[in-house]
């Protein structure tokens, strides 16, 4: 039977991923819809419904993420709490504060980072870190910009080969119905990879304070289902500026440009997701989007742009570290007062 004080910290706990979990769907609300809104295919407001019922499905899809979240970051039998508390609470500061000022940055990043942070705080060094675990996710948010990259560069280009001899309009027309595939595709890979990324740290903290028995490290079915319904009302209510700067100001596109960025990105995310990859959503379709745009030439591409989102996600990794480390230590103390 769990004790008060563990249950009163478990709620707190839940109760924070799954802000967390909202901000990272109104955040990366722009990674699903920006492209299909920027070319017009879709108004904001439907695509922000499709996309948060998207989301919602990818979500009950699978659990492997989750697993390789909940457990391949720190070891469950190292860590307490309070570390699970301060590194989630890290994380979703970090990704509300990046939404209002319109960065679409990782929410993997900020999570993972968070939690290692907090646990690392916790243990007095990184060894409750669980390196296979570490390292498969780190090569996992590194490689799969570049394959995101080759992805949208690639269809592009094929694109432009298939229908050289195709009037613009006839192609414009043609796009225009299949982007609202290729969205909702997005959509649907969003929710099946970030989505359990939640899922996997309220599984954590489950397991930590004692309330289930996890022997095997399986996922709830009643968090499966929280944690994709708070998400895709994050999706839905997701934020405009982090739109605009995705869907708008790195490039401006048309249907075919939009389809060729979003097909790309849905299928390294979905085949990560598979695989038990957990991934940046955020870097796969901003990856997409640069070699899409890199066919037509380099000048349309406004790199300064990229370059100032790139920024962001190279911060979030020492911000949410350091933020999981202080905030761990901030309740620790408190707790002990």
């Amino acid at each position: 039977m769990i004790d008060p004080t563990s249950l009163t910290f478990l709620i707190a706990v839940i109760l924070i991923a799954l802000a967390f979990d909202f901000a990272n769907g109104f955040n990366d609300a722009a990674n699903a819809i920006a492209t299909v809104v920027s070319t017009r295919v879709m108004s904001p407001l439907v695509a922000v419904t499709m996309a948060g019922g998207m989301n919602f499905l990818g979500a009950l899809s699978g659990t492997a993420v989750a697993k390789a979240v909940g457990k391949g970051v720190v070891d469950p039998d190292s860590v307490t709490m309070v570390v699970v508390m301060g590194g989630v609470a890290a994380a979703a500061t970090w990704v509300f504060l990046a939404s209002r000022m319109g960065l679409p940055v990782s929410g993997s990043h900020s999570l993972i980072a968070g939690v290692a942070g907090a646990g690392i705080a916790h243990h007095g060094g990184p060894g409750v870190l669980v390196g296979s675990g570490i390292l498969k996710i780190v090569l996992g948010l590194a490689f799969s910009p570049l394959l995101g990259l080759t992805g949208g560069f690639a269809i592009m280009l094929t694109i432009y080969w298939v229908f050289r001899h195709v009037s613009p309009a006839m192609v414009t027309a043609i796009f225009s119905k299949l982007q609202i595939v290729t969205a909702a595709a997005m959509a649907f890979s969003h929710g099946s990879n970030d989505a359990q990324k939640t899922m996997g740290i309220i599984t954590l903290a489950l397991f930590v304070s004692g309330a289930y028995n996890l022997e095997t490290f399986e996922i709830p079915f009643w968090v499966i289902l929280l944690s994709a319904s708070v998400m895709a009302l994050g999706t839905y209510f997701g934020g405009a500026r982090v739109i605009r700067t995705l869907g708008v100001r790195i490039i401006t596109m048309r249907p075919v440009h939009g389809f060729a960025a979003e097909s790309a990105a849905a299928t390294v995310i979905e085949v990560a997701t598979r695989i038990g990859i957990p991934v940046s959503t955020t870097h796969v379709i901003t990856s997409t989007i640069l070699g899409m745009g890199s066919t037509r030439r380099l000048s349309a591409v406004r790199w300064g742009v990229a370059r100032g989102i790139v920024y962001a996600w190279v911060l979030t990794f020492p911000i949410c570290g350091v933020l999981g480390a202080g905030l761990y230590l901030l309740v620790n103390l408190a707790t002990k007062s």
